[in-house]
């Protein structure tokens, strides 16, 4: 489990943004040392750090030191400054140091949200689920500054303008050519609950009703009529990614926190359960027309 605490810009090369490089490039230094024989604390004294230190550099966590990448490589047997695949992992250690694009919001996202947003950009494939409010990416402008608000009762007008245009700059990844599949259940409590008025509630399910025809967006609601379902604890996302070397990751947003679980046992848990979610929601097919029917009736 990773517990945060306290991603691609269009500059950025291909293969990925920072936060999967940071995490593909832990796996890999995690992978050595082990090769190698020494354990977290031996490593660490190698770079005049801890075993948390390495830890956090293996999980991804934190930015790389080119010295202490060096140095480490060294330890783990890729001393030769003529080895290609030393020099491979020193560039991918660059890379993973370049900011992404959200790091300019870095005065309203969160640390532990930012680690999100970076993994949103690489995933090739995002299934949400949510109980209370539309998907953030397939917000419109005037019902997410609605979310922004009653998620920040005290933020001034142009606090609050910051945090959509961070949630309008995200929903770009739909559009890119090598942006992720987005399958999202939604229950249909979301859809009924008319954040920033008839007006804006009206303006988002017309946009809901768009994206069902999208060709990488599948949306499926939850009626009131089936009355309990699996996902009892509430909303959560699982990102999954291209690359072997990136496992499936479970996002468990809180008040002031997130959780983003690996272990495999975990995330097999809550795949089941979005298993079962979208067996209990009405077919993708249908979810248009079930909009349509509360547009109706709003």
């Amino acid at each position: 489990m990773i517990i945060a605490e306290p991603r691609r810009d269009p500059g950025e090369q291909a293969g990925g943004g920072p936060t999967a490089l940071r995490i593909m490039l832990g796996a890999e230094l995690r992978r050595l040392r082990e090769d190698s024989g020494l354990s977290r604390e031996a490593a660490g004294e190698r770079i005049r750090g801890s075993e948390s230190k390495i830890s956090r550099l293996e999980l991804g966590k934190v930015s790389f030191k080119r010295r202490d990448i060096a140095d480490l490589l060294a330890a783990y047997g890729l001393a030769d400054e003529a080895d290609p695949r030393r020099a491979a992992l020193l560039a991918l250690a660059a890379r993973a140091n370049r900011p992404g694009w959200w790091h300019r919001y870095s005065d309203v996202l969160p640390h532990w949200f930012q680690t999100y947003v970076g993994l949103e950009q690489d995933a090739e494939l995002i299934r949400a689920y949510e109980v209370q409010f539309v998907p953030g990416l397939l917000q419109t402008r005037d019902y997410a500054r609605a979310v922004a608000r009653l998620g920040h009762p005290g933020a001034g007008d142009v606090e609050i303008e910051r945090r959509v245009d961070v949630r309008m700059a995200r929903q770009r990844v739909l559009s890119g050519d090598d942006g992720p599949r987005l399958w999202a259940v939604m229950d249909e409590a979301a859809l009924c609950r008319p954040l920033g008025g008839r007006a804006v509630m009206r303006a988002q399910l017309r946009r809901l009703i768009e994206a069902c025809s999208l060709p990488d967006v599948t949306l499926q609601v939850v009626p009131f009529a089936h009355g309990g379902h699996a996902a009892a604890g509430g909303a959560f996302s699982i990102l999954r990614f291209a690359e072997d070397e990136m496992p499936d990751i479970v996002y468990l947003e809180q008040l002031t926190s997130a959780l983003y679980m690996d272990k495999a046992s975990d995330v097999e848990r809550y795949l089941a359960v979005m298993e079962r979610l979208c067996a209990d929601a009405d077919p993708a097919a249908r979810t248009a027309a079930t909009i349509e029917r509360v547009l109706a009736e709003m």
